[in-house]
């Protein structure tokens, strides 16, 4: 892709975002046609939105996940810094929300930069950065109006469908020595159940979730920085919500979080 249909692609990107609307497709001549192009533009758009990095996300973390959005491996997206909140937050829904949906899921703090380098990093090597885990609820959205159908390329280029983003507190204590993977995770909504996983439902485990944006991403000539939060991925299903609902994740001696949604 030229440079300028790059930053066309990331101008319809944004401002469907900033609108509130959705798209059927990107134009023909600026339309990301494989996932290097994708990250390209979501690049652009980024940059377009004049807002810092203030972490990034993880998309289709599960084989089901993928196989529902028609792609063939997670999706790194990044978290802006104006759609990033602390917990507890309010959170506007908006009318262009068409995912309408919450997920519960780990997040890591990146205590000292990952930059790029040729050999993939290890996992021991990635936990060795990592400054703090969180609990987080992600609120995920798509400016395509049918993302089931947009494709791969198109999804990255929407920042893998990044939307609002709620960290939780710093969990304190030996969470390190903790098995991740069987850790239980519940998400309430208004004060019920509506789903409940494990940190293994995040490509079988947050850590390895962890340790695949790292490498996707020097590989791409991009590291992770210090002070960036990572957000893994869902754990047990995205869960349907609405203006008006309480949300609580509930992630037993890690903590919590909550939203409420106008």
């Amino acid at each position: 892709m030229t440079q300028s249909a790059l930053e066309t692609a990331a101008t319809h990107l944004w401002q469907a975002w900033q609108q509130g609307r959705s798209l059927d497709d990107l134009p023909a001549d600026c339309r990301p046609r494989d996932p290097a192009e994708g990250y390209a533009v979501q690049a652009a758009l980024v940059g377009l939105s004049g807002q810092a990095v203030a972490g990034w996300k993880i998309a289709a973390t599960s084989s089901a996940g993928q196989s529902h959005i028609g792609v063939s491996s997670p999706l790194a997206g990044r978290l802006l810094a104006g759609r990033f909140s602390r917990h507890p937050a309010t959170v506007a829904m908006g009318a262009g929300n068409i995912m309408r949906v919450a997920e519960a899921e780990f997040a890591f703090r990146i205590g000292r930069d990952l930059p790029p380098r040729e050999a993939p990093y290890r996992q021991d090597e990635v936990m060795a950065s990592v400054a703090a885990l969180h609990p987080a609820v992600e609120i995920p959205n798509s400016r395509f109006a049918d993302f089931v159908q947009a494709g791969e390329a198109q999804l990255i280029a929407d920042d893998a469908c990044a939307h609002w983003f709620v960290l939780g507190d710093e969990v304190n204590g030996d969470w390190r020595g903790v098995d991740l993977a069987a850790h239980p995770v519940a998400l309430y909504r208004n004060g019920e159940v509506a789903t409940r996983g494990q940190g293994r439902d995040a490509l079988g485990d947050p850590r390895i979730a962890l340790s695949w944006i790292a490498n996707n991403h020097a590989l791409q000539g991009e590291g992770l920085r210090a002070g960036q939060v990572v957000t893994t991925g869902v754990c047990g299903r995205p869960v349907p919500i609405s203006a008006g609902d309480r949300l609580r994740a509930d992630f037993g001696e890690f903590g919590g979080v909550e939203v409420t949604l106008l």
